[in-house]
This record gives C-alpha cells, structure tokens and sequence, in this order.
C-alpha cells in the first residue's frame, strides 16, 4: 500500500499544473512601468514650459530685446538641466518627443542668440545634448535668419541681411556634409527653402541698389 502511495505523489507532483506565466516577473515589469509613467508626466509637463521659455527668447530676440531673451534662455536651460539631473537614472527620457523637441528649441533659439550677439555660432555646451538633436535644432535656424534678415530689410539695414545669408549658407555648406534621412532630412529641405529665400532678399536688395 505504502509503495503504491509513493508511486501516486510522484505522479502527482509530476503533473501538477505549474504556471506558465513567470508572475514575479510580471510583478516587477508592472512596477517598472508605473514608476516610469510618472517620470514620463514629469518629462512632458517641465519640457513644455522649457519650449515655451524658448520659443519666447526667439520673440524677443526678433524684437531686439537681447536681455529679455537671454533671461528666458537662461530659464529654459535650467528646466533641462533640472530634469536631465533629476531623472539621470531614467535614459529613456531622453526619447521622450515632448523632451526631444523642447531640447530642439532650446538649440534654435541658442544658436540664433549666439549669431545676433556675436555674429557667430558653435556648439550647445550648457548641458548633454543628442547629436541628432542638435542637428534638428541648427536646421532651424536658416528659418530665423531669413525673418531676421526681413526685418533688417525694412530697416535698410544691408549688412545685417548680408550677415544672415552668410550665415545661413555656411549651415547649408556644413549640414550638406551629412547623410541626412527621414526627420532631418525633412529639417534640412525646410533649410534650404528658407535659404533660398535669403537669396532672393539679397537679390532684391542688390535690384535697388
């Protein structure tokens, strides 16, 4: 008897069911996932207000307010380097859209101040910033040339409108070197176009002349 009881718990625990799904692991994935969407709102709310910051310093830049720029620029810096910092331990922020196009911004609007208050530009070196990234960010500014260059038009202002076409075509002259695709590739298009519209100011300026 005993024998046969022996033989039926080896059956037994041979053939119950084990499950098939690894639930600590599960477990671990959910609380993962749960803390990361937290990041993820912190992430979209700070990296609004940081393009925000931005987008004005480009405002005023245009209106030839350099101190009220600089100040935002300066606000915008902080709000990106406050959450690099804050989630150092989370990389996959940096993937994040709303941090991506706040930090594309903030290079804009950077590059732009560095050409008006100095008539040259160069790296982003106020914190970490993606190669691709900053690409994105020196497409645009041929875009901030071209509306700078308008208003210096209106002025009579021809050197500063010279200035802008030179500067715009060495970003085309220094982009053109890189195989751009997909998302830059549309960026750099947008370049060109605006580039091509500074031609056609200098052009037209040179007409009146």
């Amino acid at each position: 008897m005993s024998v046969l009881l022996k033989l039926l718990n080896g059956y037994l625990l041979q053939n119950i069911k084990q499950p098939m799904l690894d639930k600590q692991y599960m477990k671990k994935l959910h609380t993962s996932f749960h803390a990361y969407a937290s990041v993820r709102r912190d992430v979209i709310k700070v990296a609004g207000d940081a393009l925000h910051h931005a987008k004005r310093a480009i405002f005023d830049m245009h209106r030839d307010d350099m101190k009220a720029a600089a100040a935002k620029l300066k606000q915008s810096e902080g709000l990106l380097k406050a959450l690099q910092k804050k989630h150092k331990n989370h990389p996959a922020m940096k993937s994040e859209g709303a941090y991506r196009a706040a930090v594309e911004e903030y290079v804009e609007a950077s590059l732009f101040h560095q050409f008006v208050t100095r008539g040259s530009i160069g790296k982003v070196a106020a914190f970490s910033v993606e190669e691709e990234v900053f690409l994105a960010g020196m497409c645009d500014v041929p875009g901030e040339l071209y509306r700078y260059a308008i208003r210096a038009a209106s002025r009579g202002n021809k050197k500063t409108v010279e200035d802008c076409e030179k500067m715009s075509s060495e970003i085309i002259g220094s982009l053109i070197e890189f195989d751009l695709t997909k998302y830059l590739r549309t960026k750099f298009d947008q370049a060109k176009q605006a580039h091509q519209k500074l031609e056609i100011v200098i052009y037209e300026l040179s007409m009146r002349a």
